[in-house]
């Protein structure tokens, strides 16, 4: 039998002890750095580790995984990093999940997964909580390196400019901030090498 999304994540969790590097992704700190903290929306928060640098710089974030072996993990390093009382962590299933709020800075960051996941979707609903003034950053693989887990590694994933498109946000009512792709070396599990294109794209929404 097929498993559920949440518990495809929690069995890739608990693998190991320790999944992710557990310092912010670099897009995330060159992009939101200059932005005056507010509220803050982190879509598939993973170990935290995003979250927890959001909180350092002041900002009040909801942060959202369907993994409550994730969650776990995330609540127990946001507290060893002193900003528990900053972050509301949420067991949500994204594909069905809509926010009660808006927020000044919505975050996705490398929003994928093996297991059906509706990435569209839950972009537009990512960019609809954006509050005037607020801000959209997505940051996503163009591609997937060739040992990926995903079904289908070889085919292209949308270019931020597609997004911008796709989610609408041409329609007038964003600026436009970054719309680009990036590429970097990385290295797999078993010493593998390839280099990823990245999307990166940050919109403003107007008013406010």
């Amino acid at each position: 039998m097929d498993k559920t999304a949440d518990q495809f994540w929690d069995s890739f969790y608990r693998e190991r002890g320790q999944v992710w590097s557990g310092k912010p992704n670099p897009v995330l700190v060159r992009e939101a750095a200059g932005l005056a903290p507010g509220l803050a929306l982190d879509l598939g928060c993973g170990e935290g580790a995003d979250a927890i640098w959001l909180a350092q710089q002041g900002w009040r974030v909801t942060a959202v995984d369907i993994s409550a072996v994730a969650l776990r993990r995330a609540a127990g390093h946001g507290t060893d990093a002193g900003v528990a009382d900053r972050i509301d962590w949420q067991q949500q299933d994204l594909a069905a999940w809509t926010p009660d709020g808006s927020y000044d800075l919505v975050s996705a960051q490398f929003l994928h997964s093996p297991v059906e996941l509706p990435r569209e979707k839950i972009l537009h609903t990512a960019a609809a909580a954006v509050a005037p003034g607020g801000t959209l950053l997505v940051v996503g693989h163009e591609s997937f390196p060739p040992w990926s887990r995903h079904p289908e590694p070889d085919v292209p994933l949308p270019t931020a400019a597609e997004l911008v498109r796709s989610l609408g946000l041409d329609d007038g009512n964003w600026r436009l901030e970054v719309v680009d792709s990036s590429s970097r070396e990385v290295t797999g599990p078993d010493g593998q090498q390839a280099v990823l294109a990245d999307s990166v794209l940050r919109a403003r929404r107007l008013g406010g």
